[in-house]
């Protein structure tokens, strides 16, 4: 088979589940995929990282058995074996992808895929395959999901030997004793936080003035002290200047407030951000637009050629796995022409990193709501109030919520602490479902759970909290 309703190129969140997705309405669906069902996301960021995490948490609770009651003696890491426990995570998870597309009956072409011409409805793909070959195949229309790679800055390229990045750092070929992680968004912060719990001395510098710019500054204030009490060391408001590698490492010079300093460790970690898979993909011969680096699109994921969406990193940020899964759907029921389909709503994405503690959000910072002039009511409960995280040994944290004054629309929420990648989703749902702070209120949360914090932290902004 040749001709396809739609076409995909590239398999990672954003295109597995489009894929899937469209067979579900009865298209045939064909999928371009060079290297790993799943793409980064699955194979070299979001799982891998989250399984060496996972081995620092217990590995921390380990060190702190007495406190439970539990004896561990001789407590240490062993790299080697996290690092192959995070690969098996990975490939079976990828395994797990291809036998969803072999169960809905979608065809893989193993290659890189090219627009090859052709208007809206009878677009021509060219692949060239693994094996050397090339494929020319045909649909309607297509999506691209080539996702993104790790961005480079001159001077400081990776060489995945003292110079890493993401992809380097999850399979190093042996632990380094000291690391600088450059750039302190959620890849350096979770890198900076799996190396520093297994021993390895970090430090973390971040052109701006506070580390996780993106998060509440409050919330982002709180994770810098308690990580920084964990032993990683900060450099905010510190630029790398210059990068020398050295017989046992490298030196970075870095331009602080109070002047240059230089800094020398193992390895450089360099974490300041992805790239866009924009190039050969054939986009210069068509209407398709960049915008910054990214393919532009509109709130439907359509680019300036008509049928043909860009989903996930390839567009505009946030760059998560899971907005990229919900533009993959929204472009292909836009495709397949369901009805009551909604656009994407960038404010409802939620945002977690999962270093420890945890840190999630969604929706409008404190900072941003006053910049827009919004009369607020903040509430906030701390951890240490909570039944459960004491009895888990999890007493640090807060769950911060922010609500329009006027009306109770919840505009943002914003936590730190254990679990709080899994409590966020309430807030999301919260905002989909557009309710105001009395229907978070007459909500019955189970007892004892974590859970019960979102509700405390709700009536805190109304001067309800039971437990503060």
């Amino acid at each position: 088979m040749t001709d396809f309703d739609l076409i995909i190129i590239g398999a990672g969140p954003g295109g597995y589940v489009a894929a899937i997705r469209a067979a579900q309405l009865k298209l045939k669906v064909a999928v371009v995929e060079s290297t790993h069902l799943g793409g980064v996301c699955l194979n070299w960021g979001c799982i891998p990282t989250k399984a060496l995490l996972r081995s620092a948490e217990v590995l921390r609770l380990a060190k702190h058995g007495k406190e439970f009651g539990v004896i561990a003696d001789n407590v240490k890491p062993d790299m080697a074996a996290m690092i192959t426990r995070s690969r098996g995570v990975a490939d079976k998870l990828s395994q797990g992808v291809a036998y969803l597309l072999k169960k809905n009956a979608i065809q893989v072409f193993n290659g890189r895929g090219m627009l090859a011409g052709g208007a809206a409805g009878n677009r021509s793909v060219s692949i060239a395959m693994n094996d050397k070959t090339t494929k020319t195949i045909t649909a309607k229309n297509i999506i691209l999901a080539t996702g993104a790679r790790a961005k480079e800055i001159k001077g400081f390229e990776a060489d995945g030997v003292t110079v890493w990045n993401y992809r380097h750092a999850l399979k190093p070929p042996k632990q380094p004793k000291s690391m600088i992680v450059l750039g302190s968004g959620a890849i350096g912060i979770e890198f900076a936080s799996f190396y520093n719990e297994i021993g390895v001395k970090v430090t973390v510098v971040e052109l701006l003035p506070r580390i996780l710019p993106q998060e509440d500054s409050e919330i982002s204030a709180m994770a810098e002290k308690m990580l920084a009490a964990q032993g990683i060391t900060f450099k905010t408001n510190s630029a790398a200047e210059k990068l020398t590698k050295t017989s046992s490492g490298i030196k970075l010079d870095i331009k602080t407030a109070k002047g240059m300093e230089t800094l020398e460790a193992d390895i450089l970690l360099s974490a300041v951000g992805i790239t866009a898979n924009t190039e050969n993909l054939g986009l210069e011969k068509t209407n398709i637009k960049l915008d910054r680096g990214c393919v532009a699109t509109n709130e439907w994921a359509e680019t300036g050629e008509a049928g043909i969406y860009a989903i996930g990193d390839l567009g505009a940020p946030p760059w998560l796995a899971h907005k990229a899964e919900h533009e993959g759907v929204i472009a292909v029921e836009r495709i397949a022409g369901v009805r009551d389909i909604h656009p994407l709503n960038r404010a409802n994405i939620p945002g977690c990193t999962y270093c420890q503690p945890q840190i999630a959000s969604v929706g409008m910072t404190e900072d941003k709501a006053k910049e827009r002039g919004i009369a607020v009511k903040i509430g906030r409960f701390p951890f240490q109030g909570n039944g459960k995280a004491i009895a888990l040994g999890e007493a640090s944290g807060l769950v911060k919520t922010i609500f329009d004054a006027k009306t109770g629309e919840l505009l943002g929420a914003h936590l730190i602490g254990a679990e709080v990648t899994e409590l966020i989703n309430s807030f999301t749902l919260s905002r989909t479902l557009e309710t105001t702070e009395a229907e978070i209120i007459h909500t019955i949360f189970p007892h004892p759970t974590l859970s019960e914090m979102i509700h405390e932290s709700v009536m805190s902004a109304f001067g309800r909290a039971i437990h503060i």
